[in-house]
């Protein structure tokens, strides 16, 4: 795999994903890192002159106005790492962590935090020889930085806190030893650099976005096995509707509908069997639509965070000033991840308001009630849909944004924070939820569509049938379901649905 080098400006979704999923090898721009060297000579010259600078000679927070002697300058920098380390709950996955060594990384190399090059370096060495610090997934409010996290993923370069090695979780400094990576001894600014950041928060949302990438075309897959399984109305997709309502969401996801049941015998014309669909059929390409919107728009924070410098005091070489301001403040990803979590949502909604319509009698047009032969003995996909429902339910809480909350920190001084991590966790949370939303629904559209005369299927809903088919049987008698779910929600999350279908029509929008 080819090696990524970081410059601090151009470090692209696809790229990150590559580097903390695939375990592509990662190094630093030269030219980079000739910027990294002259800001730290700039900061180096001004400690030696006794300037006073936020977090260099002074202390940090509510203490700002409290001078470092001259001696204790780098001894400050390590007691920061060891008083932020107070993280709580289960350890951040390792993509994430990944994610935050090499968003940490591009961060400094863009010349403003006055590290010295050895830093970005160890940061480099752990990523490609695959030590992991074990980071609390608790702990951070979003303001000054992902301070806590943050100072999580330092304790091991100062052989301090627990690292994963080779799958084994052990001390840090045996991690850094195992791998051959020499433990650092932080110098002026240096602690401050690595944990004034957004990088926990941006990483847990980027990797959800990766995912949601793939999930919103997932949402249409499903849905138009649904379609097919309800021999629902394909004029509803028809691109002139969409033409005139001028939303580029609602124009791709009609796109994908018309290209997943081209072909399809199963479809019908409007007026051929009923004059309109319900809504969670008819009206997929708007409300699929507007999430992708949304996830449009959260692509964009995030990829623009990937190469944003988050640190505190800024280091202007060309200048040669040092300023305090505000760019660790995890607002712009707070409330991008929260729009993450609303617009997974609403994939989950409908495709529960289809679950349930497949399994009524009432309103699935001639089916089995619950979608078995039997039913009485049988409860077929009854309980599947209250599982699906809780899910939903669940989202709905998760989904109440994190972004308009705040608490003071630092006795006052840090009186507005973003909450931005909290509203990225929950986001992941709720994508994991939709999955196997959607998993379940694709489950009942393959068993509505055994159900009934066969017929030919879509260009891509064939594919769809196909490999739900390869993995979970059609439901003859009761069985226990689990399982099943699970299988489905995996076809799901590793992209083997998606990547079947697009073999057989190409890349869906």
């Amino acid at each position: 795999m080819k090696e990524i080098v970081l410059n601090g400006k151009d470090l692209t979704l696809e790229s990150l994903i590559r580097i903390t999923r695939n375990g592509a090898q990662v190094c630093a721009s030269l030219e980079a890192m000739e910027d990294v060297k002259k800001s730290r000579a700039l900061v180096e010259e001004l400690v030696a002159g006794g300037r006073p600078m936020y977090g260099i000679n002074t202390g940090f927070g509510r203490f700002s106005e409290v001078a470092i002697p001259e001696e204790d300058i780098n001894l400050l920098q390590i007691k920061l790492i060891l008083a932020d380390a107070a993280g709580v709950g289960a350890p951040l996955p390792a993509d994430v962590v990944r994610g935050m060594l090499v968003m940490r990384a591009n961060s400094l190399l863009n010349g403003f935090s006055g590290v010295r090059p050895v830093v970005i370096n160890t940061i480099l060495d752990m990523l490609n020889r695959g030590v992991h610090p074990v980071v609390p997934e608790k702990g951070s409010v979003g303001s000054s930085g992902d301070l806590c996290p943050l100072a999580h993923m330092v304790l091991p370069m100062i052989g301090l806190g627990e690292a994963e090695y080779n799958g084994v979780v052990m001390e840090g400094a045996e991690a850094m030893a195992k791998a051959k990576i020499p433990l650092i001894e932080l110098k002026a600014k240096e602690g401050l650099a690595l944990i004034n950041g957004t990088q926990c928060m941006t990483s847990v949302a980027a990797h959800a976005l990766a995912d949601a990438i793939t999930l919103k075309k997932t949402a249409d897959i499903v849905g138009a096995l649904t379609v097919e399984s309800l021999r629902g109305i394909k004029n509803a997709y028809d691109p002139r509707i969409q033409d005139v309502r001028r939303h580029s969401g609602q124009k791709e996801a009609a796109e994908n509908m018309l290209r997943l049941l081209e072909g399809s015998e199963y479809v019908t014309e409007q007026g051929e069997l009923r004059m309109q669909d319900s809504y969670s059929l008819r009206c997929i390409p708007q409300i699929h639509g507007a999430s992708r919107l949304a996830i449009d728009y959260v692509a964009s924070v995030v990829e623009n965070e990937i190469n944003a410098v988050t640190d505190n005091p800024i280091v202007l070489v060309d200048t040669g000033d040092v300023f305090s301001g505000g760019n660790f403040h995890g607002q712009p990803v707070a409330i991008a991840a929260d729009t993450l979590g609303i617009a997974l949502s609403e994939l989950g909604n409908i495709s529960e308001r289809r679950i349930a319509k497949l399994i009524d009698p009432a309103l699935n047009h001639g089916l089995p009630a619950f979608l078995v032969k039997h039913g009485g003995i049988n409860c077929g996909f009854m309980i599947p849909q209250y599982a699906a429902a809780a899910l939903v339910s669940e989202n709905k809480v998760l989904a109440h944004p994190a972004s308009v909350d705040s608490i003071p920190t630092s006795a006052g001084q840090e009186d507005h924070v973003s909450m931005g991590t909290i509203g990225a966790r929950k986001a992941a949370q709720i994508l994991e939820n939709v999955r196997m939303v959607l998993g379940i629904e694709l489950m009942c559209a393959a068993q509505a569509l055994d159900l009934q005369e066969k017929r030919k299927l879509g260009a891509g809903t064939e594919a769809a049938y196909k490999v739900i088919r390869g993995a979970v049987e059609f439901m003859e008698e009761d069985r226990v379901f689990y399982k099943d779910q699970k299988l489905a929600a995996e076809l799901i999350a590793d992209g083997t649905l998606v990547k079947a279908v697009e073999e057989a029509v190409g890349t869906l929008r």
